[in-house]
C-alpha cells in the first residue's frame, strides 16, 4: 500500500472562507483568514495510504479478500465505466483538533472556528494532490481517474466506511472508526477512485465531483 506524507506548502484562504461560512461576507477581516492558514501548515501531519483493487461493474463488487460488494445506486452508477478503483484515506493528524478545541475552550471563538476550516481545506487539499499522485502512476497504464466518491455522497451507506477503512488501510495511517462511523482524526477522508480504460469514450463521463450527486444540501462545501 503506498504511503503519502507530503506537506503543504499553501493552504487555500478562498476555500477556508467558504468552509467557515464566509461566503458572502464582505467585511470579515481577510488577515484572520490567512492567520488561519499560516496556524493551520504548522499544525497539521499529513498521512495517506491507497491501494488499487480489480473491480466488477456489473456486480458492484471490488475484487478484495474477500471480495466487497458496494452498496447503493450512485456509486454503482459513478463506476458503471471502471475496471479498477482505487480506495484512499487520509488525514491530517489530531494535533490541529486539540488546538481547535483548546482556542474555543479560551473563548477564541472566531479563531477556533477559522483554523477549523483551515483544516478542513487542508485536509482536501491533502486528498486532492494524493489523486494527482494517482493519476500520474495510472496514466502509465492507460488508465483516467474519475473523481473521489466517499461514503455518505449520494445514496453510498455510511456504514460502508468500515470496508473502506480496511480496502484502503487505513489504521496503518493511524486513522480509527467509532461506532457512531465517525473517523477518528476528525479532519480525515476516504473514497473511492475509480478507474476507466482510455479506450472506453470517457467524453459523457464526469471527471470532477458533482455535488448534484450529494443529498446534503447543506454542505459548506457545496458548490451549487
Amino acid at each position: 500500500m503506498p504511503i503519502y506524507n507530503a506537506q503543504l506548502l499553501e493552504i487555500d484562504p478562498q476555500e477556508t472562507r467558504r468552509y467557515a461560512g464566509l461566503r458572502n461576507a464582505k467585511n470579515f477581516d481577510e488577515q484572520n483568514i490567512l492567520e488561519a492558514c499560516e496556524d493551520a501548515k504548522l499544525l497539521i501531519e499529513v498521512r495517506g495510504i491507497w491501494k488499487m483493487y480489480n473491480y466488477d461493474n456489473i456486480n458492484q463488487m471490488i475484487l478484495s479478500e474477500p471480495p466487497v460488494i458496494i452498496e447503493g445506486k450512485s456509486i454503482g452508477k459513478h463506476l458503471e465505466s471502471c475496471d479498477k478503483v482505487i480506495c484512499i484515506a487520509a488525514t491530517i493528524g489530531e494535533k490541529i483538533e486539540q488546538e481547535v478545541t483548546n482556542r474555543f475552550k479560551n473563548g477564541k471563538y472566531v479563531s477556533s472556528m477559522l483554523l477549523d476550516a483551515a483544516a478542513t481545506t487542508a485536509v482536501e487539499q491533502v486528498a486532492d494532490l494524493m489523486e494527482k499522485a494517482i493519476a500520474q502512476k495510472v496514466a502509465k497504464d492507460g488508465y483516467t481517474m474519475l473523481w473521489r466518491f466517499s461514503p455518505g455522497y449520494g445514496d453510498w451507506p455510511l456504514t460502508q466506511q468500515t470496508d473502506l477503512f480496511k480496502l484502503a488501510g487505513a489504521e496503518e495511517i493511524k486513522m480509527q472508526l467509532s461506532f457512531a462511523m465517525m473517523m477518528i482524526p476528525r479532519k480525515s477522508i476516504t473514497a473511492i477512485i475509480g478507474l476507466v480504460k482510455n479506450s472506453v469514450n470517457v467524453k459523457k463521463i464526469e471527471m470532477k465531483h458533482n455535488c448534484t450527486a450529494c443529498y446534503k444540501i447543506d454542505c459548506p462545501a457545496r458548490q451549487i
